[in-house]
């Protein structure tokens, strides 16, 4: 490959930093950043406010033009991040992927001093799956016959509360498992295999195409019923490219968020579509999704669906699961705003304020099951904190990752 162009364009970094223990944000935090490859030379030297987040950092990117066609060119910058808090151990990131005209994301979990040491130190994070060399697809039947050795055991399509990621091919016992969120494993996936640059529809397409092969593993149980003990595995040749401590981009978040609960379906088929697919440049896959093939269609205003059906045909619909596992309460099936009231408003105010706890930007409310101002601007806060839009309304993807952002720092999933 081509080694970095001129970085003539600008992307923006946020860091979020976090107890690995709690999940609870780490106020000071101190921020180095420097190029990869020369950790000695930092460029900015940023510090974390009440809710664990850097004010936004513009970095130089190559020009977006690389990472809207295929070549040879790295279409993105590289950078080195130490991360520093009074009372936990260092942590050094190295190879977060700043694109042109995108917002980076980047988490960093640091471990309380003297504590039992880190899942990774460092995090590397390797080259992007469409810049990169990785291993092709394995090609598998969309659609598990019960017959074969993955037999379907559930009965219904579930949205996991997490993810038991195998960080290698099914076979490595060296490989070490992660529990990871749902929502947060797509968000990885996916910006491990896409570019945010991209036009949103065909991000909505590559999410929707990763989200439903990763539920037929769910809904198969296909590792399981193989012996292993993990749902997925971060292998391209046999699954997705997962990376740990990888950042993510806000676009590809904010499409994760809005469609989470989304996978694909045929007419008369229950489990979701094994939905595969390839670069479409170093490797080909006449029957399935190739990702710069999907780019190139959004370019030409083609919708979502439009983009999955020219890949996977006609007869593919978009179809929404039963039941989305380890919240404390499912969405109320329309928006919370300034005037509602109830028992889903007073849910959705006692979660947000335990949140309120630890995120001490946002307002303390009052769980009453009124949606008045004050539960608007806390609301609001939320929103802003967490990438959202600032609408001071509890849509959809707001009232899930209230649910997440409560779950996590409460803990209650590991006793769901």
């Amino acid at each position: 490959m081509a080694s970095n162009p001129e970085r003539t364009s600008r992307g923006l970094l946020q860091i979020n930093v976090v107890n690995i223990r709690n999940n609870f944000p780490i106020e000071n935090a101190k921020v180095t950043i420097s190029y990869k490859g020369q950790p000695q030379s930092a460029i900015e030297q940023v510090e974390t406010n009440s809710s664990g987040q850097t004010a936004q950092v513009s970095l130089p990117a190559p020009n977006v033009e690389y990472s809207l066609e295929p070549g040879i060119i790295q279409p993105y910058s590289e950078y080195n991040l130490l991360v520093e808090a009074e009372g936990f151990d260092p942590l050094e990131i190295s190879g977060t992927e700043i694109l042109a005209e995108s917002t980076a994301l980047q988490p960093a979990a640091l471990t309380p001093r003297n504590g039992a040491p880190p899942p990774e130190e460092p995090v590397v994070i390797p080259d992007h799956t469409l810049y990169g060399n990785y291993p092709p697809k394995i090609p598998e039947s969309e659609i598990k016959p019960l017959q074969e050795s993955g037999e379907i055991v559930l009965s219904r399509v579930v949205v996991p509360q997490t993810v038991v990621v195998h960080d290698g091919t099914p076979g490595d016992r060296t490989a070490k498992d992660y529990y990871v969120p749902y929502r947060d494993y797509i968000k990885n996936v996916a910006s491990s295999e896409i570019y945010s640059t991209w036009p949103v529809s065909t991000i909505t397409a590559n999410v929707l195409a990763i989200m439903s092969f990763t539920l037929n593993r769910v809904y198969t149980e296909w590792y399981r019923n193989q012996g292993y003990d993990f749902t997925i595995t971060s292998s391209t040749a046999f699954d997705h490219k997962w990376i740990y401590g990888r950042n993510i981009f806000q676009s590809i978040s904010s499409v994760v968020d809005e469609i989470f609960d989304s996978y694909f379906s045929r007419p008369g088929v229950r489990q979701p579509l094994l939905t595969q697919y390839c670069d479409g440049r170093q490797v080909q896959c006449p029957e399935w999704m190739t990702q710069w093939g999907s780019c190139s269609l959004g370019q030409q205003g083609y919708s979502p669906i439009e983009i999955l059906r020219h890949f996977y045909g006609d007869s593919i619909y978009v179809n929404t699961a039963e039941l989305i596992s380890g919240i404390p309460a499912s969405w109320p099936g329309q928006d919370l705003t300034v005037g509602s009231s109830g028992d889903k408003v007073r849910q959705m105010q006692e979660q947000l304020d335990a949140i309120a706890e630890v995120y001490t930007a946002i307002p303390r409310i009052t769980a009453d099951g009124i949606y008045g101002p004050m539960t608007a601007a806390a609301v609001n806060e939320f929103q802003s904190i967490f990438g959202l839009p600032q609408t001071g309304v509890v849509d959809f993807a707001t009232w899930y990752r209230i649910s997440h952002i409560y779950v996590g720092i409460t803990r209650i999933a590991e006793l769901v």
